[in-house]
């Protein structure tokens, strides 16, 4: 492993001047489950390791009406797969933290370390984008607001500029709103998804976020438009599940084939939203 500096800023501000210091010469370490991995693997070699964790809040889940679920940086998918509000108003994305890996990872793993990374697959990813989330970033220049749908743009890529850093993600709150988030892998607990999704019902609308079948999570306009304002009938439902299988572009590799998750796709659809009909 290269011998890197390690800093432990106190504050954002502080932080945010490490960043626009080191620029891609520095990484930020948070919960530490990829990270480190990648630097006991020699996958990269920054000059600075930023270790954000001892900021203060950052690591806090707050929620109101107003201002809907509020998600800071560090706080632990374990923490909120656990958080009262979360398994009350938005249970699925409680669901989604929880299949996270091992418990040790997800006493560890942080929610925005999870979209930040930018992996097709991300668990907390696809009720995120249905929850229309928006990621808060901060730097010295000051702050910005960005659609969760417009933060990742391809595998390991966002638009987080290299003296900004990800306070937060804020989540909307909804009146009534119903969903279900379903994982697909190779082995019950403890692995990655072959692939992802959640479906939410938002009044009479409807909305979908896939994962594992596109270079990002994605959500599915087309198929959403199909729904929107019409009775939820059996008919209806197979129209829908065979159009979203038009809206994903899955490849082959190791987990699965292209074809296979083109037909999962078409069951988490329907199975989706057979569960909040």
């Amino acid at each position: 492993m290269k011998e890197f500096d390690y800093y432990q800023p106190k504050t954002i501000a502080e932080a945010s001047e490490l960043r626009a210091r080191f620029g891609k010469a520095a990484v930020l370490l948070n919960g530490g489950t990829d990270v480190v991995i990648q630097l006991r693997e020699r996958l990269i070699a920054p000059d600075a390791v930023i270790d954000i964790k001892h900021i203060p809040g950052l690591d806090q889940i707050t929620f109101d009406k107003q201002n809907g679920l509020v998600i800071g940086a560090c706080a632990t998918v374990a923490a909120l797969s656990a958080d009262e509000n979360v398994k009350r108003y938005y249970p699925f994305l409680a669901e989604a933290a929880e299949s996270i890996g091992s418990k040790q990872v997800r006493n560890r793993a942080t929610c925005i370390g999870n979209i930040v990374n930018a992996s097709p697959l991300c668990d907390t990813g696809t009720p995120l984008y249905a929850l229309n989330a928006v990621v808060l970033l901060e730097s010295a220049s000051g702050k910005r607001e960005v659609p969760i749908t417009e933060f990742i743009t391809f595998v390991r890529k966002t638009v987080l500029r290299e003296d900004e850093l990800v306070t937060a993600i804020r989540v909307p709150y909804v009146e009534g709103v119903k969903g279900v988030f379903t994982k697909v892998a190779r082995r019950k607990e403890v692995d990655l998804s072959t692939i992802c999704g959640t479906i939410v019902k938002d009044g009479n609308g409807f909305r979908i976020a896939l994962g594992a079948v596109a270079p990002t999570p994605v959500r599915l306009p087309k198929t959403e438009a199909l729904l929107a304002g019409k009775p939820l009938t059996d008919a209806l439902i197979e129209e829908a599940a065979k159009l979203a299988q038009t809206e994903v572009s899955p490849i082959d590799d190791v987990r699965a084939s292209k074809a296979y998750r083109l037909d999962v796709t078409e069951v988490i659809v329907k199975n989706g939203l057979m569960a909040v009909r």
